[in-house]
């Protein structure tokens, strides 16, 4: 898709949004550039809630303002990695995250609050309780795509609903490139625990968690409770990439 559809598609969706839900937000930006992850190889950002909140002593949309960033380049590289990309579902899909974000910084949500939120919802996981699968993103985001709950590190990473046979997952760790073998039952949601090959510190553990990459309307029946995600736990061993 040239870049020219892309931000006619893109506005098209982003007028279709009820206005109630963009209140405090400034605008919508379509940028033609990628914006890759740091370390990860094949991981793109697809957008961004870039957030200013202005000092005042009353709360609301007045005091927090936004814009919503879609990055065209980004959507492109995933698009030649995924044949089944599909264009439009990704585009409403990153725009209604985007918004969410605002929402949330609406909120004013206490930092701490959401924090003590994760470390409950992963101790619940290591009971074999029912938890929130994403609760991870609750906590102290520490790199693009990887979240610290008390000692325990995740890092997140979508996969398509194909995967090959013999696969291996690349993950960078502390300046360094390492992969572990890609389990053979995968799920929706996929909590790989790196048990050897990592230097991790006194009791902490580091998690891949493998996100089944989904389209727009899946999301959005996952988070109205239509659908409950089907969540695996797994265990690996970290060795050496050979693209480091």
């Amino acid at each position: 898709m040239r870049f020219d559809e892309f931000e006619r598609r893109a506005w098209r969706d982003w007028r279709e949004i009820p206005e109630m839900y963009k209140e405090g937000i400034d605008g919508l930006i379509v940028e033609r550039g990628a914006q890759p992850h740091p370390t990860l190889p094949d991981i793109y950002t697809l957008g961004e809630c870039i957030t200013e909140a202005y000092p005042s002593e009353y709360g609301g949309p007045e005091t927090i303002r936004s814009a919503v960033v879609l990055y065209y380049g980004s959507f492109r590289r995933l698009a030649a990695l995924d044949p089944d990309f599909d264009w439009d579902e990704e585009i409403w899909e990153t725009l209604t995250h985007e918004l969410k974000h605002h929402l949330e910084s609406l909120a004013d949500e206490d930092a701490l609050g959401a924090l003590d939120y994760a470390v409950d919802e992963n101790f619940k996981r290591l009971e074999g309780e029912p938890f929130d699968p994403l609760f991870y993103r609750s906590g102290e985001l520490v790199a693009p795509g990887v979240w610290r709950v008390e000692r325990d590190t995740f890092i997140e990473q979508a996969y398509p609903a194909e995967h090959p046979p013999g696969a291996h997952v690349e993950f960078g760790w502390h300046g360094e490139q390492y992969r572990v073998a890609r389990p053979a039952v995968l799920g929706d949601i996929c909590f790989l625990r790196i048990g050897e090959g990592l230097e991790t510190g006194p009791g902490g553990e580091v998690y891949v968690v493998l996100v089944r990459r989904r389209g727009a309307w899946a999301s959005l029946r996952a988070a109205l409770g239509r659908e409950r995600p089907e969540v695996v736990e797994a265990e690996g061993r970290a060795e050496r990439s050979s693209r480091a």
